[in-house]
């Protein structure tokens, strides 16, 4: 029998591993991103076309490469940033693996146009597929020109499944900010087609959060500090009152890496507890600086997840620090903070004698007395028997009657005090009350039926946005005055996606530039809710729902739209709506469960309830 085992060629497994590494255009805007960064440049551009499927280049004025470096980058695992295992440790660097340029060039066609300072002229390298297709000198500026063409175009199945291009596009725009974000001394600009989405100039932090997410944030944002031997906890923390519906700006970076860490991000919701709804998510912007040896970065194909040697110590910290800057700024009740306000007296002149209060008491006074004169009654004495009837707080006649009607019916005998006369507990068939303003019970033939209130109605409301969007008949309510609201620009483009099915729907939103919507319309069944905070919920759900392929575009809006408007748990209902909500509910296709497919109803049997008392 032959061997069957053999090497595969170099092309096919660069283009396995570009799986893992480029995963969508997004994924080699960071590379290339980081590239620019790691080559000491201090002014990047990025251009972008059809949302970085037909180009992807980036432009850095930083010290660019000798022609046998710029041949060698392109190899497999060929790297300037480590020479053993032991390095991995002491890793401060963003790229350092050696595979984003051959995985690039495996999927795509590639030209890189690179010149170093002392270079007369550079040298230009065209790749397509793994194969280099030229390599000859040419005219060049001081740094590095990487273009990306047709990704994936060698790859169809990989094309075929790309998202949209406003999707890609959202994507693209996140690796950006969170590069920028690290680095407010490096300027930074942004083409998307012919226009200009962030133009960066060299600034601080805070200017730098406000020039990516809006100027609002200027006043939005309070900063962190915390400083120990362990680690050094920098960045701000969006005020209380501006907590958001989506989770957007929530960002960690470790020695200039951006991470997602779920645990300390718990650490600083477990800080803003009670200060912010629980549906709200608060926006922070947190840098730890710590030694390489403590952390662990190579734990995942992407570099976004690290393990930390002391992670519930760094846990306390950033809790603390967190608490201690809201405390700082006066978002929570203070006790010892610095700016905790003193009691203000007018101290007394000098010359005035200080005299200590007395007081008088008249220890005959008895204050039973006084009233048992006035009513003609005994006085009241702790050290005497109380003679008085306590029957007649009840009434004799009363008292004794309910006595001798629960010696009678003694399965009476449990209720907490007596059942009064004339009124019997209600067990008609067909009774529907509110339990907790949470569940609707009624009594049905079976035994007991329980609905949750809010997920029926998320049902009714999943079905009815559903019918709206099928039937691309939908109406809308004008608003009085028009409302402008603001989204990051990664909300924005969702916005952007999703309006024309919220035209159908009921909103009548307008792009109004600059990441700026003007609403002026929305549903009926909006009920004067916060149009804002309705729209960021609606985001929020979308993106929860983006990777769950088997679902379309239509159906993830409708869900997303049924949850954000549907009754919560909490509210009084009138018998009106209770009627109405068991009436809407089984008159739809699948009234057993959420549009999330958890239960709306269950049934208690007879039998059940029976069982429970035997």
């Amino acid at each position: 029998m032959s061997d069957i085992i053999h090497l595969l060629p170099d092309s096919v497994a660069n283009q396995i591993a570009a799986g893992e590494v480029i995963q969508r255009p997004a994924s080699a805007v960071k590379e290339l991103l980081e590239n620019a960064v790691d080559a000491g440049a201090d002014d990047i551009k990025l251009i972008i076309k059809d949302a970085g499927k037909t180009l992807i280049q980036v432009i850095d004025n930083g010290c660019g490469m000798s022609e046998t470096d710029a041949r060698m980058a392109f190899e497999r695992h060929a790297t300037s940033k480590i020479n053993n295992a032991e390095d991995l440790f002491a890793i401060k660097t963003l790229g350092f693996r050696g595979e984003a340029l051959a995985s690039i060039a495996a999927i795509a066609q590639v030209e890189l146009k690179t010149k170093r300072v002392e270079d007369e002229v550079g040298i230009c390298i065209k790749i397509e597929g793994s194969e280099v297709k030229s390599q000859e000198p040419c005219s060049s500026t001081n740094g590095t020109s990487f273009s990306i063409k047709n990704l994936f175009y060698n790859i169809p199945a990989r094309r075929k499944f790309l998202k949209s291009n406003n999707t890609e596009l959202r994507h693209i725009i996140e690796e950006f900010q969170r590069v920028a974000l690290v680095y407010p001394e490096i300027r930074f600009s942004f083409f998307n087609e012919t226009r200009q989405l962030f133009q960066l100039e060299k600034s601080g932090l805070k200017q730098r959060i406000a020039s990516l997410f809006g100027t609002a944030y200027n006043t939005k944002l309070v900063p962190v500090e915390q400083k120990t031997d362990l680690v050094n906890i920098s960045g701000f923390i969006g005020k209380p009152e501006f907590a958001k519906k989506t989770r957007g700006e929530q960002y960690f970076f470790v020695n200039g890496r951006f991470i997602k860490h779920p645990y300390l991000n718990h650490a600083v919701n477990n800080a803003f507890k009670e200060l912010i709804p629980s549906d709200a998510f608060p926006t922070y912007f947190i840098y730890f600086e710590l030694n390489p040896d403590e952390i662990d970065i190579n734990i995942h194909p992407t570099k976004t997840e690290v393990n930390f040697e002391n992670n519930q110590v760094i846990y306390a910290m950033l809790s603390s620090a967190v608490k201690q800057a809201l405390g700082k700024f006066n978002l929570t009740p203070s006790i010892d903070f610095d700016v905790e306000r003193g009691i203000d007296i007018t101290p007394l002149p000098r010359s005035t004698e200080i005299k200590q209060p007395t007081v008088n008491i008249d220890e005959s006074y008895n204050p039973f007395e006084v009233e048992a004169k006035r009513e003609n009654k005994p006085a009241f004495h702790p050290d005497k028997p109380d003679t008085r009837n306590w029957q007649k707080l009840y009434g004799e006649k009363d008292f004794t009657q309910n006595r001798q009607e629960n010696t009678n019916h003694p399965e009476e005998n449990a209720s907490f005090g007596f059942i009064p006369e004339n009124k019997e507990p209600e067990t008609e068939s067909g009774t529907v009350f509110q339990l907790h303003n949470k569940y609707i019970v009624s009594s049905v033939k079976s035994g007991l039926l329980i609905i949750d209130q809010q997920r029926a109605h998320e049902r009714i409301l999943f079905e009815r946005f559903l019918k709206k969007l099928d039937s691309r008949k939908g109406t809308s309510q004008q608003q009085l005055f028009p409302v402008t609201i603001q989204f990051s620009p990664s909300d924005a483009e969702i916005l952007k996606e999703i309006n024309d099915e919220l035209k159908i729907l009921g909103f009548d939103i307008e792009d109004f530039g600059e990441n700026t919507f003007i609403v002026n319309g929305n549903p009926a069944e909006m009920n004067n809710r916060d149009i804002k905070g309705v729209l960021e919920g609606i985001i929020e759900n979308f993106k929860k729902h983006l990777k769950d392929i088997a679902k379309d575009k239509k159906v993830n809006l409708a869900r997303s739209m049924a949850v954000n408007l549907s009754i919560k748990q909490g509210r009084k209902l009138q018998a009106e709506e209770i009627k109405s909500l068991i009436d809407q509910l089984f008159a739809c296709r699948m009234p057993e469960v959420s549009p999330d497919g958890k239960p709306t109803l269950r049934i208690l049997t007879m039998d059940y309830l029976n069982e429970k008392f035997d």
